[in-house]
């Protein structure tokens, strides 16, 4: 694999951050384990039929839960979420029960959705791509709850500045 220069990766990324997307929270289930987590890398990737790409690090612990799960939770979060970002983005699952510290319910699927998230969407994993270090999950949508207004997103500048809970490498 080729190495990029920091003359490419600097001006890259401050292209990416300039964008602002929005941030989210995924939320997984396998068995009887449950787990959540802040991505930054999610975007809806077609209109008919309706699919949504979450990108999941390989070294987060909602990945391990995401690996045998046939369906996922992703939450839309307002302007005002920061502090649900905070819990699951600057913690992490393995030393902490996230869940334990926030107001939840189980969703479609035995999901976990999140009650302070401003609308959220179950899907169903459809398929899995590899993206260095980390995996796209390709979700067809299975049930959704939208706002009931408009919302302005979390975006990721209000979240940059999080020490994540565990490292993406």
């Amino acid at each position: 694999m080729s190495r990029v220069a920091d003359s490419v990766l600097r001006p890259f990324d401050t292209i990416v951050a300039y964008a602002d997307a929005p941030v989210w929270i995924v939320t997984a289930r396998s068995e009887e384990r449950r787990a959540g987590c802040l991505v930054g890398f999610a975007a809806q990737v077609s209109i008919e039929p309706r699919r949504f790409l979450v990108g999941l690090s390989t070294a987060n612990h909602t990945f391990t839960i995401a690996e045998g799960a046939r369906h996922l939770a992703v939450h839309l979060l307002d302007a005002d979420g920061f502090a649900l970002a905070q819990l699951f983005g600057a913690e992490t699952g393995v030393e902490l029960d996230k869940f334990e510290h926030c107001d939840w319910h189980t969703g479609p699927h035995g999901l976990p959705i999140l009650g302070g998230a401003a609308g959220w969407f179950t899907g169903e994993v459809v398929q899995r791509v590899e993206f260095g270090d980390h995996i796209g999950f390709v979700l067809a949508p299975t049930a959704a709850h939208a706002p009931a207004a408009p919302v302005r997103s979390l975006r990721y500048d209000k979240v940059a500045d999080l020490d994540p809970g565990q490292p993406a490498d």
